[in-house]
């Protein structure tokens, strides 16, 4: 799917919030505590998969519009 400027930036401040704590996980991974640094990592991936795949408000008329285009308008390989 393509990204809009803005979709980009925001997954560009989730990436810059979740590396942090990316990087704390690996620390702690490194020094061997496997279950806080397994959470660190778990945690700072599910941030940038809620940004990714969580619907917002603000998505909902963009989604309603691409649905009703899609189903008023038949496609010209029909």
């Amino acid at each position: 799917m393509a990204r809009g400027i803005i979709g980009t930036l925001q997954l560009a401040v989730a990436v810059a919030f979740a590396a942090p704590v990316a990087l704390l996980g690996l620390e702690f991974l490194r020094s061997g505590d496997v279950l806080l640094g397994g959470g660190f990592l778990a945690f700072a991936a599910l941030m940038i998969l809620i940004e990714e795949y969580l619907t917002t408000p603000q998505d909902v008329p963009a989604k309603v519009a691409e649905r009703a285009v899609g189903t008023a308008l038949p496609d010209d390989e029909d």
